[in-house]
């Protein structure tokens, strides 16, 4: 009878398509998930340090809500100086409980009831929900291998309509590993300025491109930084997805709306977090980011290795640019993503994500993480061709 309390708009959306197969393998002896999006990499000591240290020294109070003003300048100095954009970081920063908290904002200040939100398919499965959430209705837009998964303007053109209010745009991408070009950019950028609508852009990976590939961000583009919500944090290039620390940049006039709702419902994020994200900053500063270079140089090593391996065993895999994660199809074997990723589970305890978790664009693909230890991933490899050599 409960469910009657239960909000309608909430209780359509299921839960996550990736956390399933995550507890079934938790409490299986012997399992290898390819599955967490998580680096394998510990954070960095002398991040570590000064949080203890903060902590040791009693600093255990709130902070302002929109953050520390040090961390906040460290971050305007990081955009500034890694992707050439400039924030008044008094105004036009805000630090929040990881960049999830900060695409819920955005959505939630921005969207009106009935609003479509365009959004890359497949893609991170967070957004779809988020935008229910917040009242919109999400408009998936399907990408495809051929055009390695990168989002069109043509397409997203072709899914406008007079409800159309915002565009998330996440590249580089989760789960394919897609990345743009600055010539593509600028196409969806004319279509956002022709149709008058937000971007939220979401730059979490934007550190970590191979073969040469440099994230630009969206909001650096001409006429792009009035109507862009810039959202990144340290969870994946910093390895710091536990501390939670993320930050939204956006006119002012939009990070002041933002804020009321953080200070409403969070108050502000946690302040050693805060203190280690200062650190991680000014040390990366410091050092020419060494921490974050050597991380993205281990992370390339083993994407080469898991394309190479899913290619001999027969998948059809783009080859990722961004990210850790490859998309290899799985079509040829017969099976649906999440038979696949099931019997796959049950017959050689190896964890994959079904790709249709991202979107109905993900159907026929499975998602891999190659931000593994390389031993056990090449073990993983040996185990998923042996099940598909026996389909």
């Amino acid at each position: 009878m409960s469910h009657r309390f239960v909000s309608p708009h909430v209780a359509q959306v299921p839960p996550s398509g990736i956390r399933r197969f995550f507890d079934i393998a938790g409490t299986m002896k012997g399992a290898i998930s390819l599955g967490v999006g998580e680096p394998d990499f510990v954070t960095p000591y002398h991040i570590r340090s000064a949080a203890i240290d903060s902590l040791l020294d009693g600093e255990t109070q709130y902070t302002p809500n929109m953050g520390l003003l040090p961390l906040r300048q460290e971050i305007a100095l990081y955009l500034e100086k890694r992707f050439q954009v400039s924030y008044d970081p008094e105004k036009e920063i805000m630090v929040t409980v990881g960049a999830s908290e900060a695409i819920d904002l955005a959505l939630r200040v921005c969207l009106r009831p009935g609003d479509e939100v365009i959004l890359p398919d497949p893609g991170y499965v967070s957004y779809a929900p988020c935008v229910t959430f917040a009242g919109g209705r999400a408009v998936p837009v399907p990408t495809h291998a051929e055009d390695e998964f990168r989002l069109t303007a043509k397409n997203m053109e072709a899914a406008i309509t007079d409800k159309t209010r915002a565009l998330i745009f996440p590249y580089p991408n989760n789960p394919t590993g897609a990345v743009m070009n600055k010539e593509e950019m600028l196409k969806i950028a004319a279509v956002a300025e022709k149709h008058d609508l937000l971007v939220i852009s979401d730059e979490i990976y934007g550190e970590l491109t191979y073969n040469g590939e440099k994230t630009i961000a969206f909001s650096s583009l001409p006429g792009m930084k009035e109507r862009t919500i810039l959202i990144n944090g340290f969870s994946k290039a910093f390895a710091m997805t536990g501390w939670r620390l993320g930050y939204a940049c956006a006119p002012r006039e939009i990070l002041y709306e933002m804020n009321k709702i953080h200070q409403y419902a969070i108050m502000c994020a946690p302040r050693q977090a805060q203190v280690a994200g200062m650190q991680a900053l000014k040390k990366g500063r410091e050092s020419g980011y060494e921490d974050v270079e050597t991380m993205r140089r281990s992370y390339d090593r083993r994407r080469r290795v898991m394309v190479d391996a899913l290619r001999k065993m027969g998948l059809d895999c783009f080859e990722p640019r961004g990210a850790f994660y490859c998309f290899p199809s799985i079509r040829h074997t017969g099976l649906t993503s999440e038979e696949f990723c099931t019997r796959l589970l049950q017959q050689e305890k190896v964890v994959c994500v079904p790709g249709d978790a991202f979107g109905v664009s993900g159907s026929g693909h499975i998602r891999c993480c190659y931000a593994t230890d390389l031993g056990l991933m090449l073990e993983a490899f040996s185990r998923m061709e042996r099940f598909i050599q026996s389909l």
